[in-house]
């Protein structure tokens, strides 16, 4: 039974052994990496054979181990030991056999793609050393100038740099030439190949050292001498200079010092020459190493040089001899200028003390005076008028001096500015006259007059000067642009005042009128802004006309320290102000900054165009427009801080002055009610005495406003500015509340059974109350017609009451916050927008809470509390409805603080809140149709009737202003 079995394991274990043998015989075989590359090949496929015939040996040892299990199910444990044992070797001799097989063929397709890589690395290494030799093998080429030989030197650097790096490229190279030598064997990587490979590479290394270091000669030859010329030119450009200053007549020197001046310059052409021969010695040896058109340049720069040296010298000969001609009549033209320039001083004598008699004194004169003031003008004009034969005499002995060829610019100066001061005091004599006869009303037209008869004047000049070039016109065109320029800065001014007291405009002129000058006056600002750029830049075109020869550096520091300069006065005006005085007096001076930094950004403009290639002058020039740039933000942010200041500190003042003017007038109304008799009192003073009444919740409203109002100018002021507003809201409260004291005096005195509210009283609102009176009922009778009510109420009550106390104080907190913002920006006021009317959304779910505990029913000892919490909310509301419509006024074109405050009507609260809340006045109607619903019990009796919601709202339908306290 076992010997078939035992048979088939003995054949299958014979076969498996053998064909192991044979496998590892032929690996045997190809088992080495010395050889060629194409026996190692060989060895490859080989081995890539023997690896695909493992699987066949796989089956064969499955089929022992099949055998196997088929011999040991069938012998006894004796011969299973036996079995397990062969077994065992056989594994161990298939474990041999894979991973010899793995190695074998895994170490020779190692040192093939090793080889390969090697090639591939050697192939490029040699097409790079063929590229090198191509670019290295032609000679130097002659350049035309000193960049183009440093362009060739700094590209043969970087050949050499590109030879250098390949160092490690070849060291790798012969390393991994060694160890495909230790592994092969093989004559195509042995030492000889390798001593080739660095032989190559040192004659090409070798040939690009040789070539930069042949270039860096020549260049640094080229170099010095194009450093020679540079410093020979910047000499001749020196003595150039020193010859046009002893040249230019508007220089004040003396002749003896010219002449002096000259002979030094003439020394200096002297050993000028010999400095010129040096160059042209040291100029054949650089002309070899360039080319022939580079020579050719280099010769015509020596011959210029050459010549305008020789036209120095001729120049200041030709100087040096004028000017010992014009010495010896220098003496006489002294003496005629002395004379000259004494008449002038007692003719100015004479206008200064024409001048002080009509000199302004700022008063306020009456009609009989301005009439004396007009006379007096005419006869300073009679004096002035017989002053002009001297004038006629001064012009004479000028043109006299004219002969001579001496410099009288100093002394025709005197006399034009002595007869410019005569023509100024002409003109401000009848300037003077002019402003006497119109006054007051024209107080506001005449800059627009001036300005219009200003503006052709600017215009012809600027179109004389568009195309002027002639210097001796620049000077006396750029005095006038100059005068130009100050004029329209007045003229700015001015407007300015205008513009900023347009609200006034309306009390001295006609509505249509004030319309039109306001008008005028933006038109004429536009015109002005776009003249005065005009001239800014004719201005700097101008000077840079007189002063082409100047350097960067000459224009650069000025604007310069002129940006330090404005930027100090900036941080200066950042300190709080007293009053709004001084901030209407810091937005001209913030103005006038204004327009010193426009004149900035037309220098700087100019100064670009004097920016020449190098990076230092581009970084400088960067540089100070990142500072022109800053300074012109912060100023924009200063200034758009300043006016919201000054607009809210007019505001403020304004509300004051009104509520001031109110409370005088109804308090002399009041003491003349204390003084008539009771029939006048009863009868003719009821309805002034109720209209009067009335008005009291309109001023406690703008009382609060002027309270939110003043905390915002005082956080904008300075300390003492701070302390004065807050004691002028502190003595309109005082005076406000000594006003009501006095009303509630007179309600006691009109009507005996009244009583006046005290600290243990509140006001109780009857139904049957007449629509603009109000009735005082004790708070004794308030709690006594409770009492029944009140004694089955849950505890919870006063808990719900306290909580809607606390939700209101935190919404009147939010509102008091934003009241307190003071909006710089349009995001700020959007945001100031945004969070008002979040409050707003939270009114109707407020008055829901509110209506809620108005459905209690309420005990005695909360009912005072309930009444007081009544007062709260509806104060509350009105607040807020009048901040949300203040913010919608101040959103016009049209700054409302700059706006002449009108008293409000009566009604104007309750219109305000009509349009603003109609959604909110269409809910509370529909809940007072729900509460006439209610049941009416005890409806004359009863205080929780009479002091429900729906009777308060019915009294807040009829009553014009927040409830009465």
């Amino acid at each position: 039974m076992t010997q078939q079995p035992q048979d088939e394991f003995d054949s299958s274990v014979e076969k498996a052994i053998d064909w192991m043998k044979t496998i590892q015989e032929r690996l045997k075989m190809n088992d080495n990496t010395k050889g060629p590359r194409s026996a190692l090949e060989a060895r490859l496929r080989e081995t890539e054979k023997i690896s695909a015939l493992e699987p066949e040996g796989r089956l064969k040892m499955d089929l022992v181990l099949m055998k196997a299990d088929a011999l040991l199910q069938c012998i006894s444990e004796e011969r299973k030991h036996e079995v397990l044992s062969k077994l065992k070797d056989i594994k161990a001799m298939w474990e041999e056999t894979t991973i010899y097989i793995t190695h074998c063929h895994s170490r020779i397709e190692w040192v093939w793609l090793h080889w390969s890589e090697y090639l591939k690395a050697q192939d490029e290494f040699y097409t790079w050393i063929h590229n090198m030799k191509v670019t290295l093998e032609p000679d130097i080429e002659l350049q035309l100038g000193l960049k183009e030989k440093q362009w060739q030197l700094s590209h043969a650097q970087v050949l050499l740099n590109d030879v250098l790096n390949q160092a490690t490229l070849l060291e790798r190279l012969l390393e991994e030439a060694t160890s495909l030598y230790n592994r092969i064997g093989d004559p195509s990587v042995d030492e000889d190949v390798q001593k080739k490979m660095k032989e190559e590479y040192e004659d090409v290394k070798n040939e690009a050292q040789r070539r930069v270091g042949l270039l860096e000669k020549i260049t640094k030859e080229h170099e010095r001498y194009k450093s020679n010329i540079d410093q020979f030119q910047l000499w001749l450009t020196q003595v150039t200079e020193r010859l046009n200053c002893c040249l230019n007549q508007e220089v004040k020197l003396a002749t003896e010092n010219r002449i002096k001046a000259l002979q030094d310059i003439a020394k200096d052409v002297k050993s000028g020459e010999k400095k010129l021969k040096y160059l042209e010695t040291q100029s054949h040896g650089v002309m070899q190493n360039t080319s022939p058109q580079g020579a050719e340049k280099m010769k015509a720069e020596l011959e210029d040089l050459k010549k305008a040296l020789e036209k120095l010298k001729v120049v200041s000969a030709e100087e040096e001899e004028r000017l010992l001609k014009s010495l010896k009549s220098e003496n006489a033209h002294h003496t005629q200028a002395r004379l000259l320039e004494g008449e002038v001083q007692e003719f100015r004598k004479g206008l200064h003390k024409l001048g002080k008699s009509f000199e302004p004194d700022g008063q306020v004169r009456s009609e009989e005076d301005l009439i004396d003031l007009w006379r007096k003008h005419m006869a300073t004009r009679a004096a002035l008028t017989a002053e002009e034969s001297k004038v006629e005499r001064l012009k004479t002995q000028l043109k006299e001096l004219f002969r001579f060829s001496q410099d009288i610019q100093p002394l025709s100066d005197s006399v034009i500015r002595a007869i410019r001061e005569y023509q100024s005091l002409k003109g401000k004599l009848c300037k003077m006259s002019a402003e006497t006869e119109t006054e007051l009303r024209q107080r506001f037209q005449n800059p627009l007059r001036e300005f219009q008869l200003w503006k052709p004047s600017a215009q012809r000049l600027l179109d004389t000067t568009a195309n002027v070039s002639d210097p001796a016109l620049t000077n006396a065109f750029l005095h006038q642009i100059e005068q130009f320029l100050t004029e329209n800065s007045r003229f700015k001014e001015q407007l300015l005042m205008i513009q900023l007291k347009k609200d006034f405009l309306s009390s001295i002129f006609e509505e249509e009128r004030a319309k039109s000058l306001l008008a005028n006056a933006a038109d004429a600002a536009e015109e002005m802004e776009n003249l005065h750029k005009g001239l800014l830049q004719r201005k700097t075109r101008l000077q840079a006309l007189v002063s082409q020869h100047k350097d960067f550096n000459a224009a650069f520091e000025p604007l310069q320290k002129k940006l330090s300069a404005l930027r100090i006065k900036l941080e200066a005006e950042k300190e709080p102000l007293l009053d709004l005085t001084e901030k209407q007096a810091r937005l001209q001076r913030l103005q006038v900054i204004h327009e010193d930094i426009a004149e900035c950004r037309v220098q700087m403009e100019e100064l670009e165009k004097l920016v020449q290639p190098d990076p230092a002058q581009k970084h400088k020039i960067k540089q100070l427009s990142s500072n022109y740039q800053l300074l012109k933000r912060s100023l924009e942010n200063i200034m758009s801080q300043s006016k919201q200041n000054a607009q809210e500190h007019w505001m403020f003042n304004n509300k004051s002055s009104e509520l001031r003017q109110w409370l005088t007038v109804t308090k002399e109304k009041l003491e003349l009610f204390q003084g008539a008799s009771e029939e006048r009192k009863t009868n003719n003073r009821a309805l002034d005495f109720e209209r009067l009444q009335a008005e009291f919740p309109d001023r406690e409203n703008q009382l609060q406003f002027i309270a939110v109002r003043g905390e915002v100018v005082a956080a904008n002021s300075s300390s003492e500015g701070a302390a004065k507003v807050q004691a002028e809201v502190k003595n309109l409260t005082e005076d406000f509340e000594s006003l009501e004291s006095m009303m509630s005096r007179l309600l006691q005195k009109l009507h005996p059974n009244w009583t006046t509210p005290d600290a243990g009283k509140k006001i109780i609102f009857p139904d049957n109350m007449p629509m603009q009176r109000f009735v005082i009922r004790s708070r004794d009778d308030f709690n006594q017609s409770w009492k029944n009510i009140a004694e089955g109420e849950d505890n919870n009550d006063l808990q719900l009451i306290r909580n809607f106390e606390k939700w209101l104080q935190g919404e009147n907190a939010k509102l008091s916050k934003i009241l307190a913002m003071k909006p710089s920006s349009n995001e700020e006021f959007k945001e100031r927008q945004r969070m008002l009317k979040e409050l707003q959304i939270h009114v109707p779910e407020g008055q829901q809470h509110f209506e809620d505990l108005l459905g209690l029913q309420p005990i005695v000892k909360s009912s005072e509390e309930l009444e007081e919490l009544r007062y709260r909310w509806m104060l509350y509301k009105s607040k807020l409805n009048d901040s949300s419509n203040s913010l919608m006024t101040s959103s016009f074109e049209e700054p409302a603080t700059f706006r002449k405050g009108k008293p409000s009507r009566t009604c104007s609260f309750l219109r305000r809140v009509c349009w603003t809340a109609l959604p909110l006045q269409l809910l509370l109607l529909f809940l007072l149709l729900l509460a006439f619903l209610l049941p009416l019990v005890e409806e004359t009796h009863s205080c929780k009737l009479a002091n429900n919601f729906a009777r308060s709202f019915n009294l807040m339908l009829r009553y014009q202003g927040p409830p009465p306290t």
